[in-house]
């Protein structure tokens, strides 16, 4: 199965509060956007990446791939207002028969992770990266009171990328559409449809920034990350 990539980044982070859009604040020196196109650069089995972009931000975004010569990026399109419609529109500037969804606010997503989501969608149609819950989590009502803790054991924190049969996953989103169904992420709708998702263990380094707490976090794993693969030479 041939794989391409797309890569959502058209949120405005509203919950960072800062002056400018997530996938362009800086980290390490780089805009955090820069870092997820590197992943899917150096990932061997991905052959074409479409970076979906707010609209107005076309050009920026050009400039971020181009001045980190991100070759497999084929085309930069606008998204929509939701994270579904910004999918949408990756999905139809694709033509591979594989397809992972990431979203560029996770910055240290590996190449080995990806090539896991890749092989695992490939063995069982579709498959998420996800890591274990660490906390004991409550389920409360509306008047918020605990009525349920689900045992610990059973949960898991998703992540991106996540991966799919192209075609499969644009019908899905179709489908949404014409229902008007929501959903946080793209193996939502798989799930809706019956198709059963395979879980890609991951990592917590590969977190989503997404409050102002994120980013020295994100700077720790990025200099530990460093420190790895300097003392491994």
């Amino acid at each position: 199965m041939d794989w391409g990539a797309v890569i959502v980044a058209a949120g405005r982070g509203t919950r960072m509060g800062a002056g400018d859009n997530k996938p362009y604040l800086p980290l390490s020196g780089r805009p955090v956007l820069a870092y997820a196109l590197e992943a899917f650069e150096r990932c061997g089995t991905v052959a074409s990446v479409v970076l979906v972009v707010a609209p107005g931000e076309e050009a920026r975004a050009a400039e971020v791939v181009r001045e980190g010569g991100f070759a497999k990026v084929s085309a930069i399109v606008r998204g929509g207002a939701e994270r579904q419609d910004s999918v949408f529109a990756g999905l139809a500037a694709l033509s591979t028969q594989g397809v992972l969804v990431h979203d560029a606010a996770r910055p240290l997503v590996a190449p080995h992770q990806i090539e896991a989501c890749c092989r695992a969608a490939e063995r069982h149609g579709a498959a998420a990266l996800a890591v274990r819950v660490k906390d004991t989590i409550k389920v409360a009502d509306e008047r918020g009171f605990i009525v349920d803790t689900p045992d610990r054991r059973l949960l898991w924190a998703v992540q991106t990328p996540q991966a799919f049969v192209r075609e499969e996953l644009l019908e899905a989103h179709r489908l949404a559409r014409l229902e008007g169904a929501a959903a946080t992420d793209d193996a939502m709708l798989l799930e809706r449809r019956g198709r059963k998702v395979a879980i890609v263990e991951g990592d917590y380094r590969n977190l989503k920034i997404t409050t102002p707490e994120d980013l020295p976090v994100a700077e720790l794993f990025l200099a530990r990350r460093r420190w790895e693969e300097t003392d491994s030479r």
